[in-house]
């Protein structure tokens, strides 16, 4: 029998991940599902995501709190992630009015959202003491050329000494200038800000060492270890447009301005690519940071249709240890017996399977709309809205199609308008971004700043920024459209649409503040690696994410 740890059964994201990397070291599972039963936990791990206030409260009410105190002060094995982190200290900025546990000294704050995207999204660093590397000692597997993936508006900020002189050893990250804590430890507790389970290789080797109690372990001796860049990196992403074929089958397929089916005078099937779960796999092997799927099943409405779609994910997470996006169909629905299914049930369902986030297209931009038209008031009952609340915004990703509209001047249009580089058909100087829904098939009068400042509003964390017009050319990003929408918002962007060749990943990193780029066919087509952008992005002097082998 595998030996066992202990997992608490409460609303903690996506946690069937976690259990697939503690497998993936050798161990099992055991749920947690009342608090009497925590006294029987040798090994405890605390996940969590989303807001401190509703996950505490939440954790308080069931009655876990106490027991939990007592397991860590006994001397038990304890390990919190994220908000499983945030919990052990007094207190967070995000929701002053529910305290934390109190085992460590100190409050969350907020990142400074002047200079960077907030909430932190992406992989960074944690690093211990410069003296531990010196002596060449690494606790719990962390090590100063690996990179961990984060999530989060809040933070522990560091000061030097102040938790060390309580004999926690502390490891550090940088966003922007601002120094937080990125994992803890002390006796019995290991605790990370950023998700083991979403960090490849080096996220499995620390959860690995915790779970065998490995607290200090020696430091590869490699040139890397002494040489690692702080801060963090860019991401690169691969994205997986996913349809049922005409024989039934879900495959992953590509098109020109979201058209999919073949040229051909057989009758043009639906292209196909490969299947989705090897591809996703084969991705991560190559260091993806991401994986996206973007369920463009026309016929699926609802849940219980999309049953493919959640296996999908639940066999990709089995392997793939990094973060998993998956888009389309996220809203209230009806199930075919009349049962009523909200946008916040067909999260939860895909988050129970496996993905990190879910991305809302069409229907973002209809609440965004009523948002308006309500005069910028929150009903707190949108799809971003629940979501959000409930797994917190960085769980949110928007998806935005926008295509060019050219004019002649400003004064022909009341939209946003841009001065372009790019002249229209017929000498236009200028152009605005229409929004569009249904796969870019129907366009609305409203532009795409009007649409991400609302969804900012409505709780989204992310911007998936698409563009129709570069959409299958292989010629590149959109930078003008990157760089107006990075100006209006605050939470991160993902730039889409164009890339054909590492050099324009390179551009779009070097040119626009995006905090990450996606591919897509040039990555299907076998074209170009993941591997080699990453490479190529190293020889401009880029910070990317090695991608590890050994635990």
């Amino acid at each position: 029998m595998m030996p066992t740890v202990y997992l608490l059964d409460y609303v903690a994201g996506n946690v069937r991940s976690l259990v697939n990397a503690i497998e993936k070291v050798g161990y099992g599972v055991e749920w947690i599902k009342s608090p009497a039963e925590v006294s029987n936990a040798d090994k405890l791990i605390l996940p969590g995501v989303g807001h401190f206030g509703h996950c505490l409260r939440q954790f308080t009410d069931a009655g876990y709190a106490e027991p939990v105190r007592q397991h860590i002060l006994a001397g038990k094995p304890f390990m919190g992630i994220c908000v499983g982190l945030q919990a052990l200290f007094e207190r967070s900025e995000e929701d002053a009015s529910v305290p934390g546990f109190g085992i460590i000294p100190g409050e969350l704050k907020r990142f400074n959202d002047e200079d960077k995207s907030v909430p932190q999204i992406g992989w960074n660093s944690a690093n211990t003491s410069p003296e531990e590397h010196v002596t060449g000692k690494s606790i719990f597997g962390l090590r100063p050329d690996s990179k961990y993936y984060y999530v989060h508006s809040y933070a522990r900020h560091y000061r030097k000494g102040e938790l060390e002189e309580l004999g926690w050893t502390v490891a550090t990250a940088r966003y922007g200038d601002e120094e937080f804590v990125g994992a803890i430890a002390k006796d019995n507790v290991l605790a990370t800000q950023f998700h083991p389970e979403k960090s490849g290789a080096a996220g499995l080797r620390v959860l690995k060492a915790f779970l065998e109690g490995k607290r200090i372990q020696d430091l590869p001796t490699t040139p890397s270890a002494s040489s690692a860049k702080e801060g963090l990196t860019r991401r690169v992403i691969a994205c997986l447009d996913v349809r049922t074929n005409d024989s039934g089958d879900l495959v992953v397929t590509k098109g020109d301005q979201y058209d999919v089916r073949e040229k051909d005078a057989a009758g043009g099937a639906v292209r196909n690519l490969g299947k989705p779960v090897d591809m996703a796999k084969k991705y991560y092997e190559q260091g993806a940071d991401e994986i996206t799927f973007l369920n463009i099943t026309s016929f699926r409405n609802s849940p219980v249709a999309d049953t493919p779609m959640l296996e999908i994910l639940r066999r990709t997470s089995e392997t793939v240890f990094v973060p998993l996006t998956i888009g389309g169909g996220i809203r209230n629905m009806v199930d075919p017996d009349g049962t009523k299914v909200s946008a916040l049930e067909v999260a939860t369902l895909y988050f129970k399977s496996g993905a990190d986030k879910v991305s809302i297209g069409s229907d973002a931009v209809i609440a965004a709309e009523e948002y308006y038209a309500r005069g910028k008031k929150l009903l707190g009952t949108t799809a971003i809205e629940t979501i959000s609340a409930a797994y917190g915004n960085q769980a949110v990703v928007v998806s935005v199609d926008p295509k060019r509209v050219y004019v002649s001047s400003l004064s022909t249009t009341t939209h946003h308008t841009i001065k372009t580089s790019n002249i229209g058909p017929h000498g236009e100087e200028y152009c605005w971004y229409q929004c569009t829904i249904k796969g870019g098939r129907e366009g609305r009068d409203f532009d795409v700043r009007q649409l991400v400042t609302a969804v900012e509003a409505l709780g989204a964390g992310e911007i998936l920024l698409n563009c129709i017009d570069k959409d299958g050319t292989n010629s590149g990003f959109d930078l003008e459209l990157i760089n107006d929408v990075k100006a209006a918002i605050k939470i991160p962007v993902i730039a889409s649409s164009g890339a054909g060749n590492p050099a324009h990943f390179a551009e779009v990193f070097e040119k626009t503040r995006t905090d990450a780029a996606l591919g897509a066919g040039m990555f299907h087509r076998g074209e170009y690696t993941v591997k080699q952008v990453k490479g190529y992005l190293q020889e401009r002097d880029l910070l990317v994410r090695r991608f590890e082998e050994d635990i």
